[in-house]
């Protein structure tokens, strides 16, 4: 099993920056691929970031993010992270870390095996 713990959230202003960061701990491995879900209030569960390895490092994003949100993993610290910024009010939700026992670019939510507890991300306007 995998536990999942994510921190980071908050309360911020338009145009502001977070970094959420996701601790796994565990039957850890570097074979995972990690993602990064919200959910705003009345709304399903979006994709946002997803990172994994073939060779390389892969990193994949939701179009609303690209250039204003990054994924990156900390191998040694079984960490992953979001820096998230120029952050507006329809960035407001839920965020979730998720991993997959395989490797790829997963962009659904029944793709994955283990979630975090969510931790909360508010801009205000």
């Amino acid at each position: 099993q995998v536990q999942l713990v994510e921190s980071g959230g908050g309360l911020v202003q338009t145009g502001g920056s977070l970094r959420l960061s996701c601790v796994a701990s565990g039957r850890t491995r570097t074979s995972y691929s990690m993602g990064w879900f919200r959910q705003a209030p009345g709304e399903e569960r979006e994709f946002v970031a997803v990172i994994t390895w073939s060779g390389g490092e892969f990193t994949y994003y939701v179009d609303s993010v690209k250039g204003r949100f990054t994924i990156s993993r900390d191998n040694a610290k079984n960490t992953v992270y979001l820096q998230m910024n120029s952050l507006s009010p329809e960035d407001t939700a839920v965020y979730y870390c998720a991993g997959r026992r395989a490797l790829g670019i997963f962009t659904m939510a029944r793709d994955y095996d283990y979630w975090g507890q969510g931790t909360q991300v508010t801009v205000s306007s």
